[in-house]
């Protein structure tokens, strides 16, 4: 294939379907039914908070995002119609949440990325954690990893949304549009021109991401 100067994203993922527990907690709690709204937060509240605290990267604010997140699900779940996937749905909710948080305090510090992102157009890969590693590789490993956090953290916030909700909470494009509320065509030319962008970043540590 010529190279173009382009990045050429893979077919895209499944969404994940739903199981027949979580359709039924759904349904009956649109129906108003407490305790299997009770159940559907157990069963989504790490996940939450995992996705805000990414996005955030503070435990504070990662704990306000996902309570309040929850809060509006209560309030609005009687509404959901099912046209995206519940999941799609409550992403949605909780980026919107950070969005909001984000506007009403502009200073807020951004850390993010607790693991490696897989970047299809480049040979940076996830890191497979040695079972008895030496130390000169638990030293790289560590400053590698430093490295593309901050890389990531530098790049625009809806460029960074995408890494995340792609890379790390394995969306599809199609569930990252719903999210968003963007054409999936918009999703894919941007989440291709943020990996391109994050690759221009790693470029100035070829000892750690000898990217093409």
């Amino acid at each position: 294939m010529a190279d173009n100067g382009t990045a050429q994203p893979r077919s895209d993922r499944p969404s994940r379907a739903m199981s027949v527990e979580e359709r039924l907690l759904v349904d009956r709690s649109r129906q108003g039914d407490r305790a299997a709204f009770d159940d559907l937060v157990r069963l989504y509240e790490r996940r939450v908070y995992n996705f805000a605290f990414r996005l955030c990267g503070n435990h504070h604010d990662a704990s306000d995002i996902a309570s309040d997140a929850f809060v509006r699900l209560y309030q609005s779940i009687r509404g959901f119609r099912g046209d995206s996937s519940f999941v799609t749905w409550l992403f949605r909710i909780v980026t919107n949440i950070y969005l909001d948080l984000r506007k009403r305090d502009r200073s807020h510090r951004q850390q993010s990325l607790q693991e490696m992102v897989e970047l299809e157009e480049s040979s940076v890969a996830r890191q497979m954690e040695d079972p008895a590693p030496a130390p000169d590789d638990v030293a790289q490993a560590s400053e590698r990893t430093a490295l593309l956090r901050a890389a990531v953290d530098s790049l625009p916030e809806h460029q960074r949304i995408m890494i995340l909700m792609y890379h790390q909470e394995a969306q599809s494009y199609e569930e990252i549009a719903a999210a968003l509320d963007l054409p999936v065509g918009t999703v894919k030319s941007r989440l291709n021109r943020a990996r391109l962008a994050l690759r221009d970043r790693l470029r100035a540590h070829p000892e750690h991401f000898p990217v093409e």
